[in-house]
């Protein structure tokens, strides 16, 4: 029988042949934590312990499907961490970065615990709507998406992690004319079609087309969601939006133009690159 390689020796393989292919070698841990099923922590302190040789057949042949055609290593193993929780993500849905974690802490660390209405719009995996639900338990929270594919995900999210969330199937904020909200939140479609060449073939090739391109450079979905925006507002509303890292002065400019009196502040990401948008509304 063959002698079982240490937890070391099998990532140092993974990392030279994600490394051959091009991909990042940090991918090698994840999926390696996945199938030992093991905590993080637990995790780094085993490296020199044996691998069972069947887990160690299932990891390499993970490793060459991921380094070999591109496939996202959460596509594999069927799920991504945000905030702290796993998540479900599937081809319909985008897979969380790192970036909308930093618009959902800018809107927990600005947003009171109060019985305020929040509304995810274009929600996908449902990762911000289920978020706030949790860390903001007194606010009620709606989500809603056009796919029904990437909704049924969303609800799936939802019920797993505990999350009171009304999920609702309808493009942008339709589905919400006549109500009011008090805050809004998206990371909606912005990257520009002319930039689609540009992008790496795990996000090109997996990742929802209907979750990454927008008309107009990329500024379609903003617009339409700020014009729609007095329609479900009460007499002000806060929104925050992720955007692109050159979109920050065109979305201050539409949403100054729908609301002249509002306050639009650009905030910038851990890299120092434009981010989010907040402002306070005023109708």
């Amino acid at each position: 029988m063959e002698k079982e390689s240490k937890q070391h020796e099998v990532l140092q393989w993974a990392s030279l042949f994600l490394k051959k292919h091009n991909r990042e070698e940090k991918a090698a841990d994840l999926l390696l934590q996945h199938f030992l099923q093991v905590s993080r922590s637990d995790f780094f302190t085993m490296m020199r312990d044996p691998v069972p040789e069947k887990i160690t057949a299932q990891f390499q042949d993970a490793i060459k499907v991921h380094a070999e055609t591109g496939i996202p290593i959460q596509h594999i193993i069927g799920y991504e961490e945000f905030y702290s929780r796993q998540f479900s993500v599937n081809e319909h849905t985008l897979i969380p970065r790192p970036e909308t974690e930093e618009l959902v802490q800018q809107v927990i660390q600005t947003t009171p615990n109060e019985p305020l209405t929040i509304v995810d719009i274009g929600t996908g995996s449902g990762i911000i709507a289920v978020t706030l639900a949790l860390e903001l338990p007194r606010a009620t929270v709606y989500a809603t998406d056009i796919s029904q594919d990437a909704l049924s995900v969303a609800r799936q999210n939802a019920k797993q992690l505990g999350a009171d969330v009304t999920f609702l199937q309808g493009d942008f904020l339709t589905p919400l004319i006549g109500k009011k909200i008090d805050v809004i939140v998206s990371n909606p479609p912005y990257i520009a079609h002319q930039d689609k060449a540009g992008l790496v073939d795990t996000v090109k090739k997996f990742d929802p087309e209907l979750a990454l391109f927008a008309d107009e450079n990329g500024l379609a979905s903003y617009r339409q969601i700020i014009e729609d925006l007095p329609h479900v507002i009460n007499g002000h509303a806060d929104i925050f939006f992720e955007i692109g890292d050159r979109q920050g002065e065109a979305v201050r400019a539409l949403l100054s133009e729908q609301f002249p009196t509002s306050n639009v502040q650009i905030i910038k990401d851990i890299n120092k690159k434009d981010r989010i948008i907040q402002a306070h509304l005023k109708k």
